[in-house]
């Protein structure tokens, strides 16, 4: 498993790659928020894999099911979604149906392309907005099995699109540049 987590790590941090290079430029402030986004994500995954380790242990082991795990899990999963979809929208690696677009002439193909990215941006502001307003919503709410506010789950929808945002008005720009 630590050779796999080391490849993957190798692959996602390789700023020589061509592919995996920022749209405006060299290394600038977007490449260390996106190193910050893979950084994040694969934390995200190695505490979820802790957390929900200790809460199988705990519970056929010790006979003592937590209650804090599943909140916990849930935070970090929304988080660590969050970071990875961000960092998708910037490589361009996000999942996408590329078939029917890679058919189009290069003129209309780079149109479909410019307003998807728009499309990303509008819905990344809009998942950034919900976001924000159930966090604050919900913030007084105290969460089940955990003394957490409950609107903390919806605070890494609210970061992650915002940075979502950002890496797709990035897109957006150097797109309009070529």
């Amino acid at each position: 498993m630590s050779r796999a987590f080391l490849r993957l790590s190798e692959r996602w941090f390789d700023m020589e790659n061509e592919q995996n290079s920022a749209p405006l430029g060299p290394v600038s402030l977007l490449d260390r928020l996106a190193n910050a986004c893979k950084i994040v994500a694969l934390t995200g995954l190695v505490i979820i894999t802790l957390v929900q380790a200790w809460q199988v242990f705990a519970r056929y082991i010790l006979n003592n099911s937590p209650g804090w795990t599943e909140p916990v899990s849930v935070f970090f999963m929304g988080m660590t979604v969050m970071m990875a979809a961000a960092v998708g929208v910037r490589e361009g690696t996000h999942f996408s149906f590329s078939n029917i677009l890679d058919a189009m002439p290069a003129g209309i193909q780079a149109l479909v392309r410019r307003l998807l990215l728009a499309l990303t941006l509008g819905v990344a502001l809009l998942l950034a907005y919900w976001g924000m307003t159930l966090a604050l919503d919900n913030w007084d709410v105290s969460m089940a099995g955990a003394p957490i506010p409950a609107g903390i789950r919806y605070v890494p929808f609210a970061i992650g699109a915002s940075i979502m945002a950002l890496f797709a008005a990035e897109r957006l720009v150097a797109r309009q540049k070529n």
